[in-house]
């Protein structure tokens, strides 16, 4: 199938030419789909904590959060070029005729270009656009008045002055504050000091971030840091990575055949959020927070996020604490039939981890293999809010090829909705995923578990893209928080919608949550 030429390309990127043969069979025979049981909801599979709880489990987290070396986790490589994106139409559009002006002033629709031109002083980088449009002797106010609209979008889009649509959503200013404004970037930082930090104050936080972009990050963390270091009394300890060649996947055209160039080299693109797995397992923190990097609020709306961070902070020591203990006594192997009782309605009452009713048939040291096996893995919590409408993958029983249940967040693209039955338990599903996750990926041994060895291959995606008018099938690799943690021990916890707070386009920068009292 390849060329000694392909071989080397391959080899060069550090992918077993296998698994590029493995990648063709998928775009042939496909994925199948998710089979889901039923929801996840707070009566059958997600933990629902009242007010004393949560607070318990929060002064847990911080009483015991010493003990560990925490780490908090922002997959903050994306391009903002989707949050512009009625922006840059607009622009490659707008004529400037007074029909168009008139059109756009009548249309304040939130989403809306008029809306945006309306509000644009709110923005929190209103200031920054003004200073560099002032550094070429033009006013931004004037050109407000004189609805040159192209022009302004120019110095905010392009690298004639801002550059926004070519910048991560990280280095973008989100909020305005009394000393200045923060970009998405800085207020995650913020967040870290707050959660995740050890007992010598040292808050630990990694950037997932593109090659081209992180001399920018490095830039603007050395301008900040000491304000930020000043202001909540920590060290931070910032590290940063990037997606690995080795996760490219192959693209293939419509026949399902590899993809060249104009040079007769085989095409590859990013795999995917589930390529950042391999970032994630070269990491060696004991607790890692996950979430996202455009999920973020100000401070006057943080305590609710630190509280609930908490929460599944807490929980997750609480439940890993008890599960080391417990695989301790089963690696021994001297347990009584009411120590493996208390262990299988743990795993069931706690972990949600599905018990077979053959179970009882197992003789003692088959039941103490089956707990050891389904307690011996990495562990997330993961926060879910209540579904009001909110694009987003959902937490889910599902029925996998083994006759076995098990928790899991799906991805709408996982799911046969045209089987009807599956349509159903997706229309009783009550929560979504905000992404908001607490990880240990440890053993009760201290020794860090290989990640791979818990991903569900079978969860891959396919979609279908288009390059200088070429079709194409891409691929993506299992999820980072879908297939690619499909065999972990999954814990799902209902957290307040105040805690999701995304910006998937600029104007979203307007909601009330995003803006000073």
């Amino acid at each position: 199938m390849f060329t000694e030429k392909d071989l080397r390309q391959i080899n060069s990127m550090g992918i077993d030419p296998k698994m590029v043969e493995k990648q063709i069979d998928n775009f042939r025979n496909g994925f199948p789909f998710i089979r889901l049981s039923a929801p996840a909801t707070t009566e059958n599979g997600m933990f629902l904590f009242t007010e004393k709880e949560a607070r318990e489990l929060e002064a847990y987290f911080d009483e015991s959060k010493e003990d560990y070396e925490i780490l908090k986790f922002v997959p903050a490589s994306g391009a903002a070029s989707r949050m512009f994106k009625h922006l840059m139409a607009f622009k490659n559009d707008f004529k400037g005729s007074d029909e168009e002006i008139s059109s756009l002033e009548a249309d304040q629709d939130f989403n809306s270009v008029g809306y945006f031109f309306k509000n644009l002083k709110k923005f929190a980088f209103y200031d920054a656009l003004k200073k560099v449009l002032m550094d070429k002797n033009l006013d931004l106010d004037e050109l407000l008045k004189n609805k040159d609209y192209t022009t302004i979008l120019d110095y905010l889009l392009t690298d004639k002055g801002l550059n926004y649509a070519q910048l991560p959503k990280a280095l973008l200013f989100f909020h305005n504050y009394t000393d200045g404004s923060r970009r998405a970037f800085e207020e995650h930082l913020v967040e870290a000091a707050h959660y995740a930090t050890d007992k010598e104050n040292v808050a630990r936080v990694h950037f997932t971030v593109s090659p081209e972009h992180q001399k920018e990050f490095e830039r603007i963390f050395k301008k900040v840091k000491d304000k930020y270091e000043k202001s909540f009394g920590v060290t931070y300890e910032l590290r940063f990575s990037q997606q690995k060649p080795s996760t490219d996947t192959v693209a293939v055209d419509m026949d399902n055949n590899p993809l060249r160039k104009g040079d007769g080299t085989l095409t590859f693109r990013p795999g995917g959020h589930g390529a950042l797995l391999e970032n994630l397992n070269d990491l060696d923190s004991e607790i890692i927070f996950i979430k996202n990097i455009d999920n973020i609020v100000p401070d006057r709306l943080r305590d609710t996020t630190y509280l609930y961070k908490k929460v599944i902070g807490g929980l997750l020591l609480q439940l890993q604490e008890q599960t080391f203990e417990y695989l301790d006594l089963l690696d021994e192997g001297n347990l009584t039939d009411e120590e493996l009782e208390e262990i299988r309605t743990f795993a069931y009452k706690k972990l949600s981890i599905f018990i077979p009713k053959a179970f009882d048939g197992y003789d003692k040291m088959a039941k103490m293999d089956f707990l050891y096996n389904k307690l011996n893995r990495p562990m997330r919590i993961a926060g879910m809010v209540k579904n009001e409408g909110e694009p987003g993958g959902g937490p889910f029983w599902v029925h996998d090829r083994t006759s076995e249940f098990s928790l899991q967040i799906v991805e709408s693209s996982q799911i046969d909705f045209k089987n009807q039955k599956q349509k159903e338990i997706v229309s009783q599903a009550t929560h979504f995923n905000p992404v908001d996750i607490v990880c240990g990926i440890r053993d009760f041994n201290g020794k860090k578990f290989d990640l791979h060895e818990f991903v569900d291959p079978e969860t891959g995606f396919i979609s279908y893209k288009s390059n200088q008018g070429i079709d194409l099938k891409a691929l993506e690799l299992p999820g980072l928080w879908n297939g690619a943690m499909a065999d972990w021990i999954t814990i799902f916890v209902e957290v307040p919608l105040i805690t999701f707070n995304p910006v998937k386009t600029i104007n979203d920068l307007l909601r009330p949550q995003h803006q000073p009292e």
